[in-house]
């Protein structure tokens, strides 16, 4: 089912090493802009802003976060993959997987 990558210097990064660095640079700007966000709602507080709109930004955050969660969760889905041995592993990792969407999801 997955072809395995190689081990040569020489060789182009594997597609499942090019997807996760793409995915973590996604993930780290979309942290990164959360991190903004929260900043943002320090500074709402301090300067006295309603609850309603200090809940309004704190939801946008939250929000945030989730799709923040499930593109790292993606990640993972498409590394398990691609690193099965077989169908029977692949669909374990998905399984496994969605456990983990159930618990945190």
């Amino acid at each position: 089912m997955a072809t395995k990558k190689t081990t040569s210097k020489s060789a182009p990064p594997a597609p499942t090493s090019t997807y996760r660095e793409e995915h973590q640079k996604d993930v780290v700007n979309r942290l990164r802009r959360i991190e903004g966000q929260v900043r943002g709602l320090v500074e709402m507080i301090h300067s006295g802003r309603s609850c309603e709109e200090v809940a309004l930004q704190m939801s946008a955050a939250r929000k945030a976060m989730d799709k923040t969660f499930y593109r790292m969760m993606t990640c993972s889905v498409m590394e398990a993959v691609y690193d099965s041995e077989s169908s029977a592993q692949a669909i374990g990792e998905v399984e496994r997987t969605a456990r983990i969407l159930e618990k945190f999801g």
